[in-house]
């Protein structure tokens, strides 16, 4: 039996991280393919976006939601190793001043990661070859 993170589209996992610039808060929320590494959607906002809405929509679509206590990652330990990755690699590391260069990092970063960046795990292919290998 094939399990639900071996087929594109089958397990996908989300989250929201921040990033400050001055008193000025970026929230980032991304998804995530398990079987592909694809970052499949984001979203940038100043403001977060939880909602009692997409918390009720999520059953109607068969999701299932896992909200563990603050600080605890293990359950989304996929999603969480991908911000560590862009903020150690495309924001910590320079001095931006302003949020124009804060998204443009991230889209820049995002689009790198998922057509550039091989990983091990994807056989030492980006996410978006290891990804084609499903359609072809």
């Amino acid at each position: 039996m094939i399990s639900p993170a071996e087929v594109p589209d089958r397990k996908w996992v989300t989250d929201i991280t921040q990033y400050a610039v001055g008193d000025t808060w970026l929230y980032l929320s991304a998804i995530k393919d398990l079987c592909t590494k694809v970052i499949v959607a984001y979203q940038m906002s100043f403001r977060n976006y939880t909602s009692h809405a997409y918390h009720d929509m999520l059953p109607q679509v068969g999701a299932k939601i896992s909200m563990s206590r603050r600080g605890n990652c293990f359950d989304n330990a996929a999603m969480e190793s991908f911000f560590s990755h862009l903020k150690t690699e495309a924001l910590y590391p320079y001095d931006i001043r302003n949020m124009d260069e804060a998204q443009r990092r991230i889209v820049e970063f995002i689009r790198f990661y998922n057509e550039e960046r091989i990983q091990l795990k994807l056989k030492k292919l980006t996410p978006v070859e290891y990804r084609r290998q499903f359609t072809a």
